[in-house]
């Protein structure tokens, strides 16, 4: 009995399109991520430009891979030092939402109109920690929360939260994305 429930749920699917992760080829009406950021009191920073040989992100296809961010405040000041021993898990929280923000505004450069983001597909997410310290997804659930927080569903993401021995500058997070974009 299985087996003909799963081929006649398969032919169903084939038949139909369905798309699993429920999100249409072109937004609704409704979908509006800046909206979502003007009710969430966000305004978006110029984007943070890179420091070496590299850009803030580069587009193929319709994924964007956007280069790793801290938690750089718009007046310069980053969130630094190792988490669990300088910084606690709330302030690198807070550093991890900063982050989203500074990646939100290369989007908006690259992009133009947040409305063109399909999905956030991939997030990396760094901590710089101490050698005890193993609460990193708590740490980059402030980066992930804000994701869902601006773009709903879109913002659910697969993820990986590492500890790192250091990161640059001593920052405490640092955070590289793929978005899937809609065609102009």
């Amino acid at each position: 009995m299985y087996k003909y429930l799963s081929i006649i749920a398969i032919s169903f699917t084939l038949l139909i399109g369905c798309n699993p992760t429920n999100i249409k080829d072109a937004p609704e009406a409704d979908y509006d991520p800046e909206a979502r950021l003007k009710a969430l009191n966000i305004v978006l920073p110029s984007p943070p430009q890179p420091v070496a040989n590299y850009v803030n992100g580069v587009q193929a296809g319709n994924l964007i891979f956007l280069a790793g961010k801290g938690p750089k405040s718009p007046d310069g000041k980053e969130l630094r030092g190792k988490v669990g021993k300088d910084v606690t898990i709330d302030e690198a929280y807070a550093g991890a939402r900063l982050t989203a923000i500074n990646q939100l505004a290369v989007l908006k450069t690259m992009l133009g109109d947040l409305k063109r983001v399909k999905r956030i597909v991939k997030v990396l997410g760094m901590v710089n920690s101490s050698p005890d310290f193993v609460e990193q997804p708590a740490v980059i659930n402030g980066f992930s929360d804000l994701m869902v927080e601006v773009f709903g569903d879109r913002g659910r993401h697969a993820r990986a939260a590492v500890g790192m021995a250091s990161l640059p500058r001593d920052q405490s997070v640092e955070i590289e994305l793929v978005v899937e974009i809609y065609e102009e």
